[in-house]
Order: structure tokens, then sequence, then C-alpha cells
């Protein structure tokens, strides 16, 4: 598969909970080439990605344990935060567009102290 064939894998075997990025799927990719577990090659235009024979052994190993995108789904009391990330980022797009400088300059400092505090969150 190319990468975005990969991350909209991801994205469906965990109903939409994980979404990968480009920058967080190619740079493993690169990483995984470089040890040997995937190899790269054009196709048509676009870097295809394979399994070597060393990386279908390592993900015959990782099959043993159940995918972290099963565990992930399987936890009934994780909070699902994306709605509510949704609805910062539809407030945040109207104090951009209809508030004044200052509100928008406020607005920014607000989002960056949540994500601040998100990150401290996750240092405890």
């Amino acid at each position: 598969m190319h990468g975005y064939q990969i991350m909209n894998e991801i994205a469906d075997r965990t109903s939409g909970v994980w979404q990968p990025s480009p920058g967080s799927i190619y740079p493993v990719l690169a990483q995984l080439t470089d040890e040997g577990l995937v190899t790269c090659e054009e196709n048509e235009g676009r870097k295809v990605f394979s399994l070597t024979a060393e990386g279908e052994g390592a993900s015959a190993e990782l099959q043993e344990a159940t995918p972290v995108w099963e565990r992930f789904l399987e936890a009934d009391d994780r909070v699902d935060l994306r709605q509510e990330v949704d609805r910062l980022a539809t407030a945040a797009r109207q104090v951009g567009t209809t508030g004044t400088a200052e509100q928008a300059a406020r607005a920014a400092e607000i989002i960056t102290e949540a994500r601040k505090a998100l990150y401290g969150l996750l240092a405890e």
C-alpha cells in the first residue's frame, strides 16, 4: 500500500477513532524501511510499501497479541474527545471570522494554554 492507503486502513480499523496524519505515517515507514522490515518501490508515481520476509516475521509475532486498534476500541470507559475538539474548532473559527483582533489574540492564548495543559496531563 502507499501511505494514504495505510492511513485510511488504520482509520477504517479503528472506526475513525485513530486517524494518523502523513506526518506520523511517513517517518514510521522510513524507519521500518531503514530497519529492513518494509521495502519501498515506485509504482505509477507513488511509493508503495510492502513487508519484507523479516517484516512478515515481525508481523506474525505481533499477531499473537490483540491489535492496538482493537484494544483502543475495547476500552468502554474511553471518552471520545473528537466531538469536543470539533466544537472548540467551530468556536475558534467563529472568533477568527467575527471577533475583533483582540478577541482573536486572546482566543489564540486560550488555545495555547489548553494545549499545554493537555500535554501536562499526559506528563503526569
